[in-house]
């Protein structure tokens, strides 16, 4: 139903999301960018789409202003029933899912200490980072397995990797993240999981590290960020959503490229 290859984005509209989406649909693809707020989602479409003169030629669904098939789909991954209506919309129009990149993410613990952080926090991180993947990614399989080439990519961070957390050398433990650190381990063991079950069906399941963009969510970060942009950030996990169908499953690549194995 659709010749392009088809992307769903989850919280596409800001960050490192919407470069993916950006990116992603530059290279031909049709990309739903999935945003939990419908007039923020519409306004990075029209934004993503606009002419080179800033006349937007977009659809109230969606645009194609420079060439660019981007189309807002209402998303939030902790409700199943907007995930569900979600696919549905995709299906439609489409008939199948060809790459899903997990980007939701959130994060609550600046201004807290790690001996502060309760219950509630974890469960509050672990709604979108971990169990709004499963939901998603669960939704979405039935179009995945309509692909030639079904690809999942996960958006993890080295802030996840329980090797680096246990090596003294290095200065990520010291941060104290404990939801989100642990939301994210969890995460590379999801993802792992999923790459072994799913492997007989050819869907291919990664994860991917960014390295320490600043975004909306990590503002606050009291480690040396750098001078990555969202664009440095987009790199890996663009590149795992367009691996061939002979690609890799079941490994976590980043920040800058494919060759950059981070330890789980």
């Amino acid at each position: 139903m659709n010749a392009n290859e088809v992307a769903l984005v989850t919280g596409g509209n800001k960050g490192i999301g919407r470069e993916v989406v950006r990116r992603l649909a530059g290279q031909g693809f049709t990309v739903y960018l999935g945003a939990r707020d419908p007039e923020r989602g519409h306004c990075a479409v029209e934004e993503l789409t606009s002419a080179p003169d800033g006349a937007a030629r977009t659809a109230k669904s969606g645009g194609r202003g420079n060439g660019l098939d981007i189309r807002f789909v209402r998303l939030d991954v902790g409700d199943v029933a907007s995930v569900r209506a979600a696919v549905t919309t995709i299906e439609a129009a489409t008939g199948r899912l060809d790459v899903l990149v997990n980007n939701a993410g959130i994060m609550v613990e600046w201004d807290v200490r790690t001996t502060d952080i309760t219950a509630a926090h974890l469960r509050e991180v672990f709604e979108v980072n971990v169990f709004g993947v499963v939901t998603v990614t669960s939704a979405c399989l039935p179009l995945l397995r309509r692909s030639p080439n079904p690809r999942v990519v996960n958006m993890s961070s080295g802030l996840g990797s329980l090797t680096l957390l246990s090596d003294p050398e290095s200065p990520l433990p010291a941060q104290g993240f404990l939801a989100y650190s642990s939301s994210k381990a969890a995460l590379n063991a999801v993802t792992l999981i999923y790459a072994n079950a799913l492997r007989a069906d050819g869907i291919k399941v990664n994860a991917a590290s960014p390295g320490l963009v600043p975004t909306d969510q990590n503002a606050a970060a009291t480690f040396p960020r750098g001078d990555r942009s969202t664009a440095d950030g987009a790199v890996v996990p663009v590149l795992l959503s367009t691996i061939s169908a002979d690609g890799p499953t079941g490994v976590f690549r980043g920040p800058n490229s494919l060759d950059d194995v981070i330890p789980w």
